[in-house]
């Protein structure tokens, strides 16, 4: 194959991925004075991706399989922009070998391996049985090429259970099981070949031994076309959720200097076995005292971004240079290791509610400046919408220090300062999550979440003296600003503070509601006097002075800042004490509730029906299985909600339903 087509220098890069990753390739791109062209669906028109880009070219309808999985309308919209080079970001077709050889074979750099690379390393199956004939150690499974399910059956079973069924293209934890009976491995089988063939195209399945309180870790490498091939040291990505990845760090506070090398050249070994061209990362599973490859991800990871911080190394920028065919900048005892860095993944999805992903427009989108550490890596801003069609990650928050311990601080600061809304996020999860204890001594292994998450998605705090407090300033100062806008008066004139007047003394009283909980009512005094504000039965002088975002709230002479979002008569505010959602009840009465039936098997959220998995006249038990909907590339099961007779069912597989459409009736057994 000739060299010159494969690296080469360009000008013009289109970025074939959306969201995060391609805003975060695009700001290096230009910053190295390339010309950029993004590409989107029609869910995306308005996507800050599309934005920041110098061109955008539209792929087709929403679903991905229509556009962003598209290699023709893809090597289309390079050659319709004269762009001479793709970058693929990470999932959708970043490990597609056949999207890397379209690129090739259309004239173009794919800034990536090549897709001989791909197919021997970015399949699991194949990677596996190369690193066994290199030495590498592995975790015992099988990775053939027979795929029926009674070959499948009969590996696990000389494995010995529990296994882990996975599949061999793709990550992110899709089209992946755990299987700790013969009884459960036929249907994980049919579901993850179901998830994978949606996520990947691709629903080649392998078995392995599941190591129970594993600990994952992952080494960074990059390679040029003149044979330099790197290590950038090691993350550690335990705490998962689902095989999903929530927090990952660098370097890993497991291991030591001895085992840092050792686990870094075995990585280099498993790279150099194909002569590894690009950025990549080499997967490893410890059981606390061995390590094991587990695969290789021939792409740029999510995390990148701690590796980028403990290094001062730039990865989009250095794949675009092995791109252009220059060696790599640096030998490998000139990479450093400076500090510690520590990422957290904010999602649009309610931990309260199973983690269930949630859509909508992004009312309200505040993150705190990039400064002392701490850098965000966003692809959503205020007024974006969040769509069911798409991975539901928003953005990732990382933090650096020269110590763990104040890596999380920082993190953990950034992360109580952000406030997201118009949409559910994952923010105060991850908070609870790196401040847990055992966390912090590092004390964890990948089944930490799933045990803890009752305690890391417990219940908010009841609002107290401060909080009611901050509810009532955060209605006067909505008003007060909207009278300062009405009459075009100064923002600090005491006529639009608390109505102050020159003689007398009034009073105003709020009632506000958590949940539906009982009403607490406030009482405002004000007028020519201090004002005063009354909970139950303290008195407490009150002022507030606006800030951008919320206000400073002082009461008894103690100043803090309350965050506060207003939308009708419901209030968002962030305290010193946490996150709260009150309503105001309606001081004219009239208010009704609106009961939700509990019981009602509708969809979640918008999504597309994948099985139907019990018929009609069933007799059902609680809990049993009814039909199963793809939602943001992730499968939902909806279950019976008591046990009954399944009296209809509403929809077919590969209807697209909308929220709240009933699908199914089950009619409860008389008991």
């Amino acid at each position: 194959m000739d060299r010159s087509k494969l690296y080469r220098r360009f000008r013009t890069l289109l970025i074939a991925n959306r969201g995060e990753i391609a805003c975060r390739v695009i700001r290096t791109a230009r910053a190295m004075g390339l010309r950029t062209v993004a590409v989107y669906s029609e869910a995306d028109r308005d996507a800050m991706h599309v934005a920041l880009a110098d061109e955008a070219v539209l792929l087709g309808p929403a679903r991905a399989r229509d556009s962003y999985l598209s290699v023709e309308r893809l090597i289309e919209a390079a050659r319709k922009t004269g762009a001479e080079a793709v970058h693929p970001g990470y999932g959708f077709l970043s490990e597609n070998a056949e999207f890397a050889q379209a690129c090739f074979d259309a004239g173009l750099v794919f800034v990536g391996p090549t897709a001989e690379m791909m197919n021997a390393m970015g399949s699991k199956s194949g990677s596996k049985a190369l690193m066994e004939k290199a030495g590498v150690p592995l975790v015992p499974g099988y990775h053939g090429e027979a795929q029926d399910e009674a070959t499948l059956a009969k590996a696990a079973e000389k494995v010995g259970f529990p296994v882990l069924v996975k599949a061999s293209a793709g990550g992110g934890g899709r089209g992946m099981r755990v299987v700790r009976s013969a009884e459960e491995l036929g249907p994980a089988i049919v579901s993850a070949k179901r998830e994978a063939k949606a996520a990947f195209g691709d629903d080649r399945m392998l078995i392995e031994k599941y190591v129970d309180n594993p600990r994952h870790i992952e080494v960074q490498i990059i390679g040029d076309s003149h044979g330099n091939l790197l290590s950038l040291f090691e993350r550690e990505c335990t705490l998962q959720r689902r095989h999903q990845k929530v927090i990952e760090e660098a370097p890993s506070p497991t291991l030591n200097a001895a085992q840092r090398e050792t686990v870094c050249a075995a990585a280099r070994k498993a790279a150099g076995a194909v002569n590894y061209v690009g950025a990549g990362t080499i997967e490893f599973v410890s059981d606390g005292k061995d390590v094991f490859f587990i695969e290789m991800n021939t792409r740029l990871q999510v995390e990148h971004p701690v590796t980028e911080l403990i290094t001062g190394i730039d990865l989009v920028e250095w794949q675009l240079r092995v791109a252009f065919g220059e060696a790599l900048p640096l030998k490998q005892d000139e990479i450093k290791l400076n500090g510690h860095a520590v990422e957290a993944r904010v999602y649009a999805e309610n931990p309260t509610r199973n983690f269930m992903p949630s859509v909508g427009k992004i009312s309200t989108w505040r993150l705190p400046a990039e400064t002392g550490g701490l850098r965000i890596d966003a692809g959503y801003r205020e007024g974006d919408s969040v769509s069911p069609y798409y991975d539901a990650m928003l953005a990732k928050m990382i933090a650096w220090a020269p110590t763990r311990d104040v890596a999380i601080d920082r993190l953990n600061r950034g992360l109580e300062d952000s406030d997201v809304r118009g949409i559910v996020t994952n923010i105060p999860f991850l908070s609870a999550l790196i401040t847990h204890p055992k966390v912090r001594a590092n004390a964890i292994d990948t089944g930490f979440i799933e045990r803890e998450l009752a305690a890391l998605t417990s219940t908010a705090p009841a609002p107290g003296e401060l909080e009611l407090c901050a509810a009532v300033a955060a209605i006067v100062n909505d008003e007060r600003q909207a009278a300062q806008g009405e009459a075009n008066s100064p923002l600090n004139s005491p006529w639009q503070t608390f109505g102050w007047m020159p003689v007398g003394r009034r009073q105003r009283s709020f009632a506000f509601r958590v949940g539906h909980g009982p009403e607490q009512e406030i009482i405002l005094n004000y007028g020519s006097g201090p004002s005063t504000i009354v909970v139950g039965e303290r008195e407490l002088a009150f002022t507030m002075t606006p800030k951008d975002g919320g206000f400073d709230l002082t009461l008894n002479g103690v100043k803090s800042f309350v965050a506060a979002v207003i939308d009708g008569h419901e209030l968002y505010l962030r305290t010193r004490n946490g996150r709260f959602d009150l309503h105001w009840v309606d001081p004219f009465g009239g208010e009704s509730e609106e009961q939700a039936g509990a019981d009602k098997i509708a969809a979640p959220l918008p999504g597309t029906v994948v099985a139907v998995l019990a018929e009609e006249g069933a007799t059902l038990e609680k809990g049993a299985p009814i039909l199963t909907l793809e939602v943001m590339k992730m499968e939902q099961t909806l279950r019976a909600p008591y046990a009954g007779v399944l009296k209809s069912i509403k929809c077919k597989v590969g209807d697209i339903v909308q929220e709240g459409v009933e699908l199914a009736v089950v009619e409860p057994s008389g008991e």
